[in-house]
């Protein structure tokens, strides 16, 4: 059965439809102390594929009380999708006495699982952490399904070079345009922090700004602000993990933005596409 994490309710269901396997109807309930109680009360068969976004401390506790409940209910494997995986920034100490939180995280993951899958997890080394076998999905291409079909002379711009790869796997599955990055610029007397495209020239073509999370919109507001200063006719915004904290969705259309797009990873406004067809080929 495919077992839904209460932020992950309309990803399971789309990849129980995609696998044709059953959709389980957890509860979610909280007593008056504040503790979560998650339970499978239908689950019937002997393999669980739990599907949960961990964007929130809660979400983890959650996670971990849906695997004891589906081993508690017979299932003999448990494989645990993690489709936006929290912490995975904190992939290392920063400080004296600070903790590898995503290793944390993962460890307690491990315990209750047979396998792991994860999707373009922020940090690909965060993969490393989990002691069961983890397989990592990129589903960076399916945020070309809902893109206009007539972009004019279309850019696809990373945040900077290391992520420009997925710029181009958004480009080659649109199937047309150019890739590009941004580079910061630092000035050495004031501090403040500039960003500009590379080398690709922005006048009247459409520009599409991709990265694998947008979390406050700040960094993407500047890099829009800066591209309809330079003559952009169009620019969007599109990611895999739409967590869009606070106000960002204001900063990024004040910015400039003619449209977000973002995938089910995480279930926002913007989610308007599914990343279930790449995860079902990765549980086939």
């Amino acid at each position: 059965m495919i077992v839904p994490g209460s932020s992950s309710q309309q990803l399971a269901a789309a990849l129980a439809e995609e696998t044709g396997r059953p959709l389980a109807t957890p509860t979610y309930d909280r007593f008056p102390d504040g503790e979560g109680l998650a339970a499978v009360p239908d689950f019937a068969g002997d393999e669980a594929t739990i599907v949960a976004a961990t964007d929130a401390d809660a979400a983890w506790v959650e996670l971990l009380q849906l695997q004891d409940a589906v081993r508690e209910a017979g299932a003999e494997r448990v494989t645990t999708v993690i489709p936006y995986m929290g912490y995975a920034r904190q992939d290392q100490s920063f400080g004296d006495g600070e903790p590898v939180s995503a290793r944390a995280m993962a460890r307690a993951i491990s315990t209750g699982t047979d396998r792991v899958v994860l999707v373009n997890p922020h940090e690909a080394g965060v993969a490393d952490f989990y002691d069961v076998p983890v397989e990592t999905v990129d589903a960076a291409s399916v945020l070309a399904e809902p893109l206009p079909a007539a972009l004019d002379d279309p850019l696809f711009l990373a945040p900077d070079e290391g992520a420009v790869g997925i710029a181009e796997t958004v480009r080659d599955a649109y199937g047309a345009g150019d890739t590009d990055y941004f580079e910061k610029h630092r000035d050495r007397e004031t501090g403040a922090v500039a960003v500009s495209p590379s080398d690709a020239s922005v006048e009247g073509r459409d520009v599409v700004v991709v990265d694998d999370i947008v979390a406050t919109g700040s960094t993407m507001s500047e890099s829009v602000a800066v591209l309809n200063d330079r003559g952009a006719a169009r620019v969007l915004a599109a990611c895999v993990h739409p967590m869009l904290a606070a106000n960002a969705v204001t900063k990024l259309r004040g910015a400039g933005v003619d449209r977000i797009v973002g995938s089910d990873t995480l279930e926002r406004g913007c989610s308007v596409v599914s990343v279930a067809p790449v995860l079902a080929d990765a549980l086939e």
